[in-house]
């Protein structure tokens, strides 16, 4: 899943929290870190190659922003994840009630 390597990078990360605030400029993301352009440029294209971040040209400007369709397929991802712990979990929390009960009922005899 390309979404998780491209957002296992702090910087990268940081970009996609700034994008859910607003879309922006490359040159407003280049303001909120010291790095230089061209390495937010290639951030950029790891994002937009996970399919997280898209482009759009309004005149002279190029626009980020995130993509809703990238983020359902990592929400998609993190919740069939999510459920096989919970059923797992469940299942642990079974098993430990039925020897806790087990112990239980062996110290009263």
């Amino acid at each position: 899943m390309l979404s998780l390597e491209a957002l296992a990078d702090p910087t990268r990360r940081r970009i996609v929290e700034l994008l859910a605030q607003r879309d922006r400029t490359a040159g407003e993301l280049v303001d909120e870190f010291d790095v230089s352009a061209p390495a937010i440029s290639q951030h950029l294209n790891v994002l937009r190659d996970a399919g997280l971040v898209v482009t759009r040209a309004e005149g002279k400007s190029r626009i980020q922003s995130l993509n809703p369709a990238g983020l359902d397929e990592l929400g998609a991802w993190l919740e069939k994840t999510r459920a096989f712990w919970s059923r797992r979990l469940d299942a642990l929390e079974r098993e430990l009630r039925s020897e806790d009960a087990a112990a239980k009922k062996a110290s009263k005899k």
